[in-house]
C-alpha cells in the first residue's frame, strides 16, 4: 500500500489552514482511516488545535529534521488510537535555516518518512505560511498538495504565482511523479459578503485553468475558535454543527485516494 502524503499550502497566515487539518484528520479518522500529522509551522498552530502544551525540541519536528534523528516521538491528539502527531516547536525557525546548507536538505522529510516509515495511511503537513526550506520539503516529501483560500482580493490574485511556484520548485527538485495539486479549497466563507459570493461562484473556473479543482466553501463560524479554545476539532466539540458537512467532499476524495493506493 502507498501512504498518501497531502501538504497543506497556503499563500498567507489566518486563512484557515490549520482548522482545515485539524478538522480533516479527525473525520478521516472516524472513517477509520489512521492519519499521522506532522506540525511545520512555528507558530505551533496545530498544537494549539490539539490541546497539546510544547514539547521539548528533540520531541518535535526540530528532533524530526535533525541530522542525529532516530525514532519518532508522536503525540496522540484527543486520545484517539489511529491518529498521531509530531508536534512542532520555535526552535523549528532556526532549524529551517540551518537545513538549506545539509546535503540533500530539500529532500530531508522525504528521507526520514522513507527511512523510518509510519504505518499511517495518510500523513498531512501542516505548512508555515511563509513559502521556504519547510514548505520545499514538504513538497518533496508529498504526494499531493492542497490549497486552503481566503476569498479576498489578495489572496485570490496571488493563488496564481504560488501555484507557479510550487510547479517551479517540483521542476527544480526534478520530482517524479510531481505531486499534483488536488484541489483548492475556499475558507472563511461568510455567505452575507458579496465579494465572498463573487469568488465563490468564480473560484471553479479559475481552479480548472490552473489545473485543479474547487472544492466547497468551508464557512467563517464562530464555532471553529470556541472548538478550538478547547482544543478539539468542530465535529467532537460540536458533532451536529452544519459546518461538519463543508468537508464531506474533501474527506471522500481523500478517502477514495486511500482506497486506490491500496490496490
Amino acid at each position: 500500500m502507498s501512504q498518501i502524503r497531502i501538504a497543506v499550502l497556503a499563500n498567507a497566515g489566518g486563512v484557515g489552514k490549520t482548522t482545515l487539518v485539524s478538522n480533516l484528520a479527525y473525520i478521516l479518522s472516524q472513517h477509520q482511516v489512521s492519519v499521522a500529522l506532522l506540525d511545520l509551522d512555528p507558530q505551533r498552530s496545530l498544537d494549539t488545535f490539539c490541546g497539546l502544551p510544547e514539547v521539548s525540541p528533540e520531541h518535535s519536528t526540530v528532533g524530526l529534521l535533525s541530522e542525529n534523528f532516530s525514532t519518532w516521538n508522536l503525540t496522540q491528539p484527543w486520545e484517539i488510537d489511529n491518529i498521531a502527531l509530531c508536534q512542532s516547536h520555535p526552535q523549528l525557525s532556526k532549524t529551517a535555516q540551518e537545513i538549506v546548507t545539509r546535503k540533500r536538505g530539500e529532500y530531508i522529510l522525504a528521507d526520514r518518512l522513507d527511512d523510518y516509515p509510519l504505518p499511517h495511511q495518510v500523513v498531512l503537513f501542516d505548512c508555515p505560511a511563509t513559502f521556504g526550506t519547510l514548505c520545499e520539503n514538504a513538497i518533496a516529501a508529498a504526494t499531493h498538495l492542497l490549497i486552503p483560500l481566503q476569498l479576498e482580493a489578495k489572496a485570490v490574485a496571488g493563488l496564481n504565482d504560488l501555484v507557479e511556484k510550487v510547479i517551479d520548485l517540483s521542476k527544480a527538485l526534478k520530482l517524479k511523479p510531481r505531486p499534483p495539486i488536488m484541489g483548492i479549497v475556499p475558507s472563511l466563507y461568510n455567505k452575507d459578503l458579496a465579494i465572498h459570493r463573487q469568488y465563490a461562484e468564480e473560484l471553479p473556473e479559475i481552479a480548472q485553468m490552473l489545473g485543479t479543482k474547487a472544492y466547497p466553501t468551508i464557512r467563517l463560524s464562530t464555532e471553529f475558535k470556541n472548538a478550538c479554545a478547547f482544543g478539539l476539532p468542530l465535529r467532537k466539540y460540536r458533532p451536529g454543527h452544519l459546518a461538519n458537512s463543508d468537508f464531506t467532499e474533501l474527506t471522500n476524495d481523500i478517502i477514495q485516494l486511500v482506497k486506490a493506493s491500496s490496490n
